[in-house]
């Protein structure tokens, strides 16, 4: 085959994966814990079936294409975001219904990191016959399942921090009011990635100050769940955190040895704890977020405060980072800066941001880009 005609199977590879990526986008939200995966099947270069897991527990994308194609999957070629699986889980095997509908070739994006499939799925399908390519559009299929791929990889759940700042820094006045620092617009865009994670999570003093509700409307379901950090169990059994936990799922992280009448208190309000020793001053929120990963959350949005933002980055537990920046000044030595903790000592030790994206909303200014923890 002459390279120029190599190029353009390539090419075609890449549209039709592509397009399976953007079905799986599709279930942004709602697959946790487990991935998000789109699938294509093309015949005679075209396509005849599409895919994608719209919610744990219901069929995986591969069926759900090889309902649409139907006895057209014969033969055809199937193009899948995340390698097929080959173990029982809540459905069947994929790999046995690609099998048994006669599909010639898989084309599959990445690897699956599950150790219960990692690899099984291609040797399976190999064995059988089936021709099977990877690596196509590989870097796209890992990015949207980031969380997914953490969490099987170190038993943690990717951590994205959320951060509402004026042009100096601030996420508080000097009185403690940050309604609001940001726009309607932002505000908007953070109820919106809100239903996009597992958890979102606060500080004792964000729900101390604020009497937060973490949830993005009235009528959501029980989703996400919301967590606070709270170190000495300050919370008050009034808050509309407490007041709401049966309604909407409600995690507070504190120390071991804590009150016992107002953990049962708490509980019979249908409050989750977790109870971890201190480390060094601090809670222990690496064994925390271990606790939370067993519990089926992998993605967490942490939307304040100071000291927890600072406690995550001193742990090295933050991925990613958003900071909407508000075109206001407080200009006071005493208003709350953005984030409290160890940090670095000197300039050449600071935390580095990569693949930065920046935009606006309104007058409002986001960056966000990931956390190089090690650069």
């Amino acid at each position: 085959m002459s390279k120029s005609r190599r190029r353009i199977v390539n090419m075609r590879d890449e549209f039709y994966m592509r397009y399976a990526i953007r079905l799986a986008e599709k279930a942004k939200g709602k697959t946790s814990p487990n991935p998000l995966v789109g699938c294509v099947i093309v015949k005679n270069n075209s396509i005849i079936g599409t895919g994608y897991h719209k919610k744990a527990g219901k069929p995986h994308a591969e069926v759900e294409a090889l309902r649409d194609a139907g006895p057209e999957a014969k033969g055809a070629r199937m193009y899948v975001s995340l390698e097929p699986c080959n173990h029982f889980g809540k459905t069947p095997p994929c790999t046995e219904a690609i099998i048994k509908a006669g599909i010639k070739k898989v084309i599959v994006a990445m690897i699956d990191p599950n150790p219960l499939n990692k690899g099984k799925g291609i040797r399976k399908l190999r064995n059988a016959g089936v021709g099977v390519i990877t690596g196509i559009c590989r870097d796209q299929a890992m990015r949207i399942n980031r969380p997914f791929i953490k969490r099987c990889a170190t038993g943690m759940p990717f951590i994205t921090l959320k951060i509402a700042e004026t042009l100096d820094g601030k996420i508080a006045a000097a009185n403690g009011n940050s309604k609001w620092i940001s726009s309607d617009k932002s505000r908007g865009l953070v109820k919106t990635i809100r239903n996009e994670v597992d958890a979102v999570m606060v500080g004792i003093n964000t729900v101390l100050r604020d009497d937060p509700l973490l949830i993005s409307s009235k009528g959501d379901a029980k989703k996400p769940a919301r967590i606070i950090v709270d170190t000495k169990l300050r919370i008050p059994e009034r808050s509309r955190l407490v007041r709401t936990a049966k309604t909407y799922t409600t995690i507070i992280i504190t120390s071991s040895g804590r009150e016992k009448d107002k953990i049962n208190r708490l509980k019979k309000c249908g409050v989750n704890l977790i109870e971890v020793n201190k480390k060094a001053h601090m809670l222990d929120l690496s064994s925390a977020m271990r606790v939370l990963s067993d519990m089926g959350i992998s993605d967490i949005l942490v939307e304040g405060g100071a000291r927890l933002a600072g406690s995550l980055l001193d742990e090295r537990l933050l991925d990613r980072v958003m900071f909407f920046i508000a075109p206001k000044i407080f200009g006071s030595d005493d208003a709350i800066g953005a984030i409290s903790g160890n940090g670095a000592k000197d300039v050449k030790d600071a935390f580095k941001i990569g693949d930065l994206k920046t935009f606006k909303i309104d007058n409002d200014v986001v960056i966000e880009g990931d956390v190089l923890m090690f650069n």
